[in-house]
């Protein structure tokens, strides 16, 4: 199903000028013209508190200073600085591998999408974000959307977790 995103308001946080431009000429590609830009985590935190959790969307790179997207995202999340903890983020960086994941997966980011960035890829992240919001969790250590995303594999027992350890023979 393709989704009129036009009407989102996104909050781009990048400190490099190129990235930001390039991302905000896709999300204009889709029509979308409320965009707010952020240099850093820092300046993003005004900028969401000033809106009165207007922004539907934040769209963060990773490695910034003087707050990088890690930080910012573990602030949100906390839901301490006055801006909606629930509120989706996509954490954008050319750092992939499997460490940078799991960090932004930790750090409570929504999706994770890896630059080189396509115009596809963003407008799928937008549309997960829509389609499939997971359910958020807040336990000791971690508060942020379900980190779950495999579907079970039928059992649900005491044992389950031990079942992907398990081979046929």
């Amino acid at each position: 199903m393709a989704y009129d995103i036009s009407g989102l308001s996104i909050l781009l946080i990048d400190d490099d000028m190129l990235m930001k431009r390039l991302i905000k000429d896709v999300l204009f590609g889709f029509g979308v013209r409320n965009i707010h830009h952020a240099a850093n985590g820092h300046e993003a935190l005004h900028t969401l508190q000033a809106s009165g959790w207007e922004i539907d969307i934040v769209i963060a790179d990773l490695l910034m200073e003087p707050m990088d997207g890690l930080e910012f995202t573990r602030l949100v999340r906390r839901g301490d600085c006055g801006i909606d903890p629930f509120q989706p983020i996509i954490m954008l960086t050319g750092h992939s591998e499997t460490d940078h994941v799991a960090a932004a997966r930790d750090a409570g980011v929504t999706e994770f999408l890896a630059k080189p960035v396509t115009a596809r890829a963003v407008y799928d992240r937008i549309v997960a974000i829509i389609e499939r919001p997971r359910p958020f969790v807040r336990a000791r250590g971690f508060i942020g959307p379900d980190r779950r995303r495999r579907k079970g594999a039928g059992y649900d027992g005491r044992e389950r977790r031990a079942q992907a350890d398990m081979i046929d023979l």
